[in-house]
């Protein structure tokens, strides 16, 4: 499963890179949770739930069978 979420990541990370951020795979849990960092400009940025909520997860769950949600790490 970690590598069918690397793959999406991939996917996304030139729409993060483009406004200074990115975004690294700590892991995927046995109940379908993915733990991410956004990093760079998107580590910090007040939009960054919006961007982890509705961008990422949206596409990990659509794309990635067994994923239940994302959680972000600090």
């Amino acid at each position: 499963m970690q590598e069918q979420v690397q793959e999406v990541l991939n996917k996304l990370r030139p729409f993060l890179l483009r406004d200074g951020g990115d975004v690294e795979l700590i892991d995927v849990d046995e109940n379908g949770i993915v733990l991410l960092r956004l990093m760079g400009a998107c580590g910090n940025c007040p939009s960054s739930t919006i961007t982890l909520k509705a961008g990422i997860e949206r596409a990990l769950i659509a794309e990635v069978p067994g994923i239940t949600e994302i959680e972000q790490v600090f």
